[in-house]
This record gives C-alpha cells, sequence and structure tokens, in this order.
C-alpha cells in the first residue's frame, strides 16, 4: 500500500512525527493507545468491502495466520515500524484488540480509554482519510474530545480517486475539536 500513500507519509514526515508524539507523552506521563488492525483467514472469506479495503485483502496487508499466533509477526505487514517497538513493547502501551475495516467500533479502544477515564485523545495514523477519520468520528459520537495532529498523518493518493489527505484536512477542520501540528501537539502536553 506504499504506493497509495508513500508520498504523503514522506512529506509529512509522519512517521517521524508519530515517533515525536510518542516519545513526549511517554516522558510526560500519558498513555498511550494502539488500535491494531489485523486480518485472519476467515476474514478473506467476506463476500464484499470497499476499494482501499478490497486492496488491502489482496496484497494481505495485515494479515494474521490466526486469532492468537504471532508466529511470523515480526517484520510482517502487521509488525510495528522498528523506531516505534521501544516504545509499544515496553509494557506500559495498551494494545486494543484488532479492529476491521477502519474505526474502532469492532475492538475494544473505546472500553481500554473508558476503562482508564480518558476523556481527552490526541489521534495521529498512516492513513488520515481512512482510518483516522473513521477512529475520530467514533471517539466523537461516543462523547471524547478529539485533536488531530495533521502531520502525525498521511493519506492516499491516487490519481482517479484524488488525493485523500487534502480532502481530510478540510474534514479534520469541520469535525474534531481541534487541528494541531506535531510541534504544538508537543507543546501542549510537554
Amino acid at each position: 500500500m506504499w504506493g497509495l500513500v508513500g508520498e504523503s507519509v514522506k512529506a509529512n514526515g509522519t512517521i517521524a512525527n508519530i515517533e515525536t508524539l510518542m516519545k513526549t507523552a511517554k516522558s510526560n506521563g500519558y498513555q498511550i493507545f494502539i488500535s491494531t488492525y489485523y486480518y485472519f483467514p476467515t476474514d478473506h472469506s467476506w463476500q464484499f468491502g470497499g476499494t482501499v479495503e478490497n486492496m488491502m485483502h489482496e496484497v494481505k496487508m495485515f494479515d494474521r495466520t490466526g486469532t492468537l499466533d504471532l508466529d511470523g509477526f515480526s517484520g510482517s505487514g502487521a509488525d510495528w515500524l522498528e523506531q516505534y517497538k521501544p516504545l509499544i513493547e515496553d509494557g506500559n502501551t495498551v494494545i486494543a484488540s484488532p479492529h476491521k475495516v477502519y474505526g474502532p467500533e469492532n475492538n475494544d479502544l473505546v472500553l481500554q480509554l473508558r476503562k482508564c477515564k480518558i476523556g481527552s485523545v490526541i489521534l495521529g495514523g498512516m492513513s488520515a482519510n481512512l482510518c483516522v477519520e473513521a477512529h475520530l468520528r467514533e471517539l466523537l459520537e461516543q462523547g471524547f474530545e478529539v485533536a488531530i495532529v495533521k502531520d502525525a498523518t498521511a493519506g492516499a493518493q491516487h490519481p482517479e480517486l484524488g488525493d485523500g489527505y487534502q480532502s481530510e484536512l478540510t474534514n479534520f477542520g469541520f469535525i474534531t475539536n481541534a487541528v494541531l501540528s506535531t510541534e504544538k501537539a508537543v507543546a501542549a502536553i510537554s
């Protein structure tokens, strides 16, 4: 899927900005929650899907061999980026159960946030116009205050479908409680 999001990721410095946010959050006592994406063999028997969802199934993006099997996880498309591993695998990061398609409606992210008495969320992620917006909308509907870090995300860019990142900046402005740069988010949580 790098062909769809790679240029946007590079242009925004998304990978480094997410790392900066995670390091700053951890050093200032904030909890980090990861909403993971995994597809299991049975998910490939689905009879329909959206455009990008079908692409992800075709390339076996986020595929796992089973719900309880971590064999082959390291280095797979479902694994964490190397620079994130120390931040995620520290025993203090909450990893929500895997979701399917785009949003957290079918995982336990909202439960995890509520059990930690969290009411405000700073959100970033690799896919602004798909997963990030889906998470944003559901978290808002569930009563959370949500800020988006616009350069800690990116969007699909396709010659026929358009620039998902640019369209998402407009949506973020209309939907979220705040749209911040990494620099302003870091200042707010430091």
